[in-house]
C-alpha cells in the first residue's frame, strides 16, 4: 500500500489484482458477499481492486475493474462514533451511524446496489437492494 496523493491528504491507495497466483496477496475484497445468487451470472466480475483507507474515521472503499479497465464494482464501509460515558470518568466510544454499501455492474449497464444502515448501537440495521442507471458513490 502507498499514499496517492491523488486520492486526498491520508488515504491510503493499494491495487490488488487477482490474475497473480504466486505469493501472498493484499487482502482481497469479498465482492460476492452480498450479491445475491440469482444475479451472480448477470455482472461483470472485476479482474483487479483498488482500495482505499481513511485514518482518521473508520472508512474504507473499493473500487473494481474489468479487463476494459471500467469500473464493475464498488463499496465503502464507515462508521460515525462519539465518546460516551456512563460516570463521566472513564470513556468509550459509541457508534452513532454506520453504513455498508455495495453495488455491481450488470451486463445491461444498470447498477444493482446493496446498502446496510443502521443509525445506533440499539437499533436493528436496515438493509435493501435496488437498481440504478448509474454507479454509486
Amino acid at each position: 500500500m502507498k499514499t496517492d496523493p491523488s486520492t486526498g491528504a491520508g488515504k491510503v491507495h493499494s491495487r490488488t489484482c487477482k490474475s497473480q497466483g504466486k505469493g501472498h496477496q493484499p487482502s482481497e475484497p469479498d465482492w460476492l458477499e452480498h450479491l445475491p445468487a440469482e444475479w451472480r451470472e448477470t455482472v461483470e466480475p472485476p479482474l483487479y481492486f483498488e482500495q482505499y483507507s481513511e485514518y482518521e474515521i473508520r472508512a474504507e472503499r473499493t473500487v473494481g475493474y474489468d479487463a476494459d479497465d471500467q469500473r464493475c464494482f464498488t463499496a465503502h464501509r464507515y462508521m460515525l462514533t462519539s465518546l460516551a460515558s456512563d460516570d463521566d470518568e472513564e470513556f468509550y466510544e459509541l457508534v452513532t451511524y454506520s453504513e455498508e454499501m455495495a453495488a455491481w455492474r450488470l451486463r445491461d449497464e444498470r447498477w444493482l446496489v446493496y446498502r446496510r444502515i443502521s443509525t445506533n448501537n440499539c437499533n436493528q440495521s436496515r438493509s435493501f437492494y435496488a437498481l440504478s442507471p448509474d454507479m454509486p458513490r
